[in-house]
């Protein structure tokens, strides 16, 4: 196995972006596999190629440079080509939940000014919807099989063959804006440059030791930070190969790892505890899994004894700072922490810097709690049209995650809970103030509040008080169908409580700490699970 830093010498130096990184490692080999997604193998020569191609259809249909393209649809090989064709001319991805409603989708669509969607079959309609009442309506595509839209796929050869991309295009160009729940009910659209996202992924290669022959396995979406920073920009800084699963299946993991050869792949706590707990009838002993990204100790022992993986990381980033601690692969591992800073495989290159602050931004001594600040070369470049929030997010030009933690002696940090109010549930941050607006807005609630409690799996499940107004009336099922009407499904509340009155601070807003705090508020809930 190469050192990480031997792994990213084997290619020509580049000028960050994501076609100059992606030119260096195809030229080493062109026709070694790069994408494997439902039984289609894409070379890197075949890629690059189809990615230039779709670059000049995109160029053809109208979008230029800073324009902002959704994409709406499982995980698939659509995904890869649409953010690699987009960067080729500057132009911007906006990942979408594919299980959004209507009313999340076109808060997204309508904040970005969304020029262009690509969708899939089963996501057409509502993407449609979404984006009813741009001032500019924008053209659809379908990522999968042609319906009443143009496939992206299928209809490159003849459209884009003699325009000239431009050349133009610099590392510091933003490629992606990913949408994550803000405190305040509405998502924020954090913006992240093509250099961002290459250096990520070179940072991936340490925090794994990933190999130019590895193939790494995506089971999380691939409209969250986690698969395009880690996975997809990982593989690319490697020379790897990506191993596209359209969605976690706890059932098939095992057998889809051992067809498709994979040797590393990326889970959130939910999932391993899932697959700690399903039938051993499931597991096939001859995967080729190596490494896995975002084990916790709860079940670290399963995956290193029984189920045969050496290299087991866990750590810390969020959707404005990926990959900022790890548990290292060579060095002392302390499970249920965040583990240390993370670095570059250069270690001449700066890399994340933390500190643990009081409420007055002073630091804390070792082991006591305070919120995590991080300085780190892969910080987005801001909230996308919300200078506001851009600004209440840093100090100085650290970042504040919002996140209470503690740093022992030995530098590893170990995650406390969260200041702001946010839910985390399935790997997805969820904003409790979102969730108290939708709610709210039901005819018969005078006020609700979402908080987190925890969940059987690890993470949190959502809990949320409601008081009703006087001579009106609801059930908890009534509250969970107004949410599913709403919301996308992991934002439904598994538990409904119902109270006369909710505390309040002398400026009229819910002490939701103080409601937390009550011992017997999951109790008294009713579990729309049970």
């Amino acid at each position: 196995m190469k050192p990480p830093l031997e792994v990213l010498r084997q290619y020509a130096a580049h000028n960050y972006t994501l076609h100059d990184a992606f030119t260096s490692r195809a030229a080493r080999d062109p026709q070694r596999e790069f994408i494997l997604f439902n039984g289609k193998s894409w070379s890197w020569q075949a890629f690059g190629e189809a990615a230039e191609r779709t670059a000049l259809l995109f160029m053809l249909r109208g979008v230029k440079k800073g324009d902002r393209v959704g994409v709406m649809a499982r995980n698939c090989d659509g995904h890869v080509l649409a953010l690699f064709s987009l960067a080729r001319i500057g132009a911007i991805m906006v990942p979408v939940n594919p299980e959004f409603g209507v009313s999340e989708a076109k808060y997204v669509f309508h904040h970005a000014e969304i020029s262009a969607v690509l969708a899939a079959s089963d996501t057409l309609a509502v993407a449609r919807q979404a984006a009813e009442g741009l001032p500019t309506p924008p053209w659809f595509a379908l990522l999968d099989k042609e319906a009443d839209g143009v496939s992206l796929l299928n209809d490159l050869a003849e459209k884009a063959s003699q325009a000239a991309l431009p050349a133009d295009v610099n590392a510091d160009d933003t490629v992606l804006i990913v949408y994550t729940s803000g405190t305040t009910g509405f998502p924020k659209g954090a913006m992240h440059s093509q250099r961002s996202f290459v250096t990520g992924g070179e940072a991936f290669v340490q925090r794994v030791y990933l190999q130019h022959d590895d193939r790494v396995m995506v089971v999380l979406p691939m409209f969250h930070i986690n698969a395009n920073f880690y996975s997809v920009a990982g593989t690319l800084a490697a020379g790897a190969s990506l191993v596209i699963v359209p969605r976690f299946s706890a059932s098939a993991f095992w057998q889809v790892a051992a067809d498709t050869g994979a040797t590393e792949v990326n889970i959130i706590e939910a999932m391993g505890t899932i697959l700690q707990n399903r039938p051993r009838s499931e597991y096939c002993k001859d995967h080729k899994l190596r490494a896995v990204y975002g084990v916790r100790g709860s079940y670290a022992d399963t995956f290193r004894n029984e189920f045969g993986i050496p290299v087991l990381i866990g750590g810390y980033g969020m959707t404005e700072i990926p990959g900022v601690t790890c548990n290292p692969v060579e060095g002392v591992q302390k499970w249920n922490t965040m583990g240390p800073v993370g670095r570059h495989p250069d270690p001449d290159r700066p890399w994340a810097q933390c500190r643990v602050v009081d409420d007055e931004g002073c630091d804390v001594a070792v082991d006591k709690e305070g919120e995590m600040w991080v300085k780190t070369p892969i910080v987005m470049q801001g909230y996308f049209r919300d200078p506001v929030q851009t600004a209440e997010a840093f100090h100085d030009g650290w970042f504040k995650t919002g996140d209470m933690v503690k740093r022992d002696a030995d530098g590893y940090y170990t995650f406390v809970s969260r200041k702001r109010d946010i839910i985390r549930r399935r790997g997805e941050n969820i904003a409790g103030a979102e969730l108290d607006r939708v709610i709210g807005m039901h005819p018969a609630v005078h006020e609700a509040a979402a908080v987190a409690v925890p969940a059987e799996l690890g993470e949190d499940d959502i809990l949320v008080a409601v008081v009703l107004k006087p001579g009106e009336k609801a059930t908890a099922q009534d509250i969970a169908q107004w949410c599913r009407e709403r919301l996308a499904p992991q934002k439904v509340p598994r538990y409904v409580l119902f109270v006369d009155d909710l505390p309040h601070t002398p400026t009229a807003k819910v002490q939701k700490t103080m409601l937390k705090s009550d011992p017997t508020l999951k109790a008294r809930a009713v579990d729309l699970n049970a």
